[in-house]
This record gives structure tokens, C-alpha cells and sequence, in this order.
């Protein structure tokens, strides 16, 4: 019986510190945050251009398919920059308590409900635009708030 009990308290604590987004990117086992590379490094409030970025980057390949991380609506297209290139695409997704932008992504779609691990596209190429980054996925809250306790 106690042993039981361990076991189930150990399973729910994990399962609380595992955060409760879903994989983002397939092939990884963990949304691992980006390391510091020539680009910069992808924790949140790491110093950009002399201000501090306002998500987190989840390492991911180009090309990898992107999971949703949560249950929801899909709300609309996003686009990180002002310009043109090869990477100014991505969403918005709000449910569960949760709105976030999603960048550097194709998606399937712009608008329509999504499931938490649903495909919700794939990663553009990164390395086109920034050779030598470590290619990822933005992911910022849309109240600029830490996403960081829920990956």
C-alpha cells in the first residue's frame, strides 16, 4: 500500500513539473529551451538588440512537423517582423487559460479550433535567414508574461 502510494505521488509530482503543454516539436522527447549561439540564446528576457526578448525558444529542426502545445482556438495568422523573408510567418492560440503566439512556423491553417499534440504545422527554415542558429520555435505569451513554467 505505501509503496503504491510513492509511486502515485511520484507520477503526479512529474507530471506537474512536466508543465501542462504538450511536445511541440517532433523528434524531441522535452521542449528543450535554446542554448546562447552567435544569434543570441533563446531564454526568456535573454538581452536582444538591447532589449529583452519576450518568449522562449524551443529547439526544433527545420522542416520538423509542430504540435499544438494546448487545446484551442486558433485565432489568427502573426508575423515576428516587419519585413519580408523566409521565416515571417506564425499563430495565435488561446484556450485553456493560455494565449501565445507561435512563430517561425507554416500552419495548416490560421483560423479553427485545435487539440493539445494536434499538428498545427511545420518549422520554417531558420538558417536561411540566421546561418548558424540553433533552429526553434518562438513561443511568446500574449501578455508578454514568462511561458517558461508551462513547457
Amino acid at each position: 500500500m505505501f509503496s503504491t502510494g510513492v509511486f502515485l505521488l511520484a507520477v503526479l509530482i512529474s507530471t506537474a513539473l512536466a508543465g501542462p503543454w504538450a511536445n511541440i516539436c517532433a523528434g524531441k522527447s522535452s521542449n528543450e529551451i535554446r542554448t546562447c549561439d552567435s544569434h543570441g540564446c533563446g531564454q526568456y528576457t535573454a538581452q536582444r538588440n538591447h532589449r529583452p526578448h519576450q518568449g522562449v525558444d524551443v529547439l526544433c529542426s527545420d522542416g520538423s512537423t509542430v504540435y499544438a502545445p494546448f487545446t484551442g482556438m486558433i485565432t489568427g495568422q502573426e508575423k515576428p517582423y516587419k519585413n519580408k523573408n523566409a521565416i515571417n510567418n506564425g499563430v495565435r492560440i488561446s484556450g485553456r487559460g493560455f494565449c501565445i503566439k507561435m512563430f517561425y512556423i507554416k500552419p495548416i491553417k490560421y483560423k479553427g479550433s485545435i487539440k493539445k499534440g494536434e499538428k498545427l504545422g511545420a518549422l520554417l527554415r531558420l538558417q536561411k535567414v540566421y546561418p548558424g542558429i540553433q533552429s526553434h520555435i518562438h513561443i511568446e505569451n500574449c501578455d508578454l508574461s514568462d511561458p517558461t513554467g508551462y513547457l
